[in-house]
């Protein structure tokens, strides 16, 4: 947008590039591999994941609260397999 403006400005003509805009051919040649960095983030985070729920299972049990422990664990756990699913789907399809 900010490119045809400033040619509007200056009355340069467009270049090459734009009067043909269509893609002819794409080609991959390579895929990305797996990086471990990530895995082991994800690996770190499904520990916390875990830790996280076992002290929201004793915390419930051990003191009144007006909710059940699924209310705060299930939606970390859904989220947190949403995002390694993700994950390894997108490594996969490479």
């Amino acid at each position: 947008m900010f490119a045809n403006l400033l040619q509007l400005i200056t009355g340069r003509p467009p270049s090459d590039f734009e009067r043909n805009p269509f893609i002819e051919e794409v080609r991959v040649t390579s895929s990305e591999p797996r990086n471990l960095r990530v895995e082991r983030f994800i690996l770190i985070c499904w520990i916390l994941i875990a830790v996280k729920h076992v002290l929201v299972i004793w915390a419930v049990a051990h003191y009144p609260v007006p909710f059940h422990q699924l209310w705060i664990n299930f939606p970390t756990w859904l989220l947190g397999a949403l995002g390694t699913g993700v994950y390894y789907a997108r490594v996969r399809r490479r």
